[in-house]
């Protein structure tokens, strides 16, 4: 998995005007489960747990839905949890709705949740390498690609830093995986 992160003093690319999209803050259960396919527990358990979730709108019509996770992340395929660090969160879970694919919303949808969030200085997002449309809506809301998970088995055990900044080593600290491989 690929790691991706902005910071509260990196500049928010411009992005082609789409006028009807916004993103919401949710706690309505009922239309969170009708969109995620969760189960109310579940969604009462991530709730409870310091999670927040956004949806975002063409008009009217939730179109995509994502997670923001305040306290502590987790990646349950490679058995990964962290804690996350003081005014840093991690995003995750993040969908759009298959007839609402291709137009530009992703991007969109991200930049309006970092602005909603000013409490948080550090904004972390992972995607799949074989993700392309994932990395792409990610890199054009303004985040900077830093590492990706070594896995051995179904483990995640460390971490390739693509850049020895300052951004790619505190991905570390976020993580708390060893560096496996760094520039």
């Amino acid at each position: 998995m690929v790691f991706a992160t902005w910071w509260r003093r990196d500049p928010l690319p411009t992005l082609s005007p789409l006028p009807s999209v916004s993103a919401h803050l949710s706690t309505d259960a009922q239309l969170i489960a009708q969109l995620t396919n969760f189960s109310l527990q579940t969604i009462t358990t991530r709730f409870q747990a310091g999670k927040r979730l956004y949806l975002a709108f063409m008009s009217d019509v939730p179109v995509a839905y994502g997670w923001v996770a305040t306290r502590e992340g987790r990646i349950s395929d490679l058995q990964l949890t962290f804690a996350l660090p003081a005014r840093n969160c991690y995003l995750h879970g993040f969908l759009t709705l298959p007839e609402w694919r291709g137009r530009g919303i992703y991007s969109h949808f991200l930049q309006s949740i970092i602005r909603q969030e000013p409490s948080f200085d550090r904004f972390w997002i992972g995607y799949l390498p074989n993700n392309t449309a994932s990395g792409r809506g990610i890199s054009k809301a303004g985040f900077h690609v830093v590492s990706d998970l070594v896995v051995t088995g179904d483990r995640a055990c460390g971490l390739t830093l693509f850049e020895s900044s300052e951004r790619a080593l505190a991905s570390v600290d976020v993580f708390h995986l060893p560096v496996v491989a760094a520039p």
